[in-house]
């Protein structure tokens, strides 16, 4: 499913008097519930997520920019390739369950639409799509690994 989908879907429940929406489509399933009687509730579920996230990808960001490591040298020796970013706020995961493969590896050729990983935010999985086709130069998260916002996340050659 489509991101802007989602976002467009999650805009017009909050938006409406609707309380819970649950949507499937092949084997994707989403599910939404809105509880106006329990504030208490929503300001936890935006808190959690901030909280590793804000210290995590600092520090990470900060030697890969302008420190003199073999990353910062792999980034300055590769900018003939485009950036692929994080779309959102999240945690990235560089396959669809722990025991399997990887969506893409280094040296893999993509085509645009391929799924590149997958962000989750809110317990929701958001599959990242390749924007344009091309060969991965390099994978810039770890695993597991909160990401920010506009966050780079692979190096592709077109």
């Amino acid at each position: 499913m489509d991101l802007k989908l989602v976002k467009k879907l999650l805009d017009l429940i909050s938006d409406s008097e609707v309380d819970e929406v649950s949507i499937e489509e092949g084997d994707f399933k989403l599910k939404v519930k809105k509880k106006s009687d329990a504030p208490a509730s929503a300001p936890m579920q935006f808190q959690m997520p901030a909280q590793p996230q804000a210290p995590a990808p600092q520090p990470a960001q900060a030697p890969a920019q302008g420190g003199s490591g073999s990353e910062g040298k792999s980034g300055d020796s590769q900018p003939e390739g485009d950036v692929v970013k994080s779309p959102i706020v999240g945690t990235f995961y560089e396959a669809p369950s722990p025991d399997s493969d990887a969506f893409v590896k280094v040296g893999d050729k993509v085509n645009k639409g391929d799924t590149l990983c997958i962000v989750e935010a809110m317990k929701i999985m958001n599959e990242i799509e390749a924007e344009f086709g091309g060969t991965v130069q390099k994978i810039l998260v770890d695993d597991g690994q909160p990401v920010e916002f506009d966050q780079p996340l692979f190096i592709i050659k077109k």
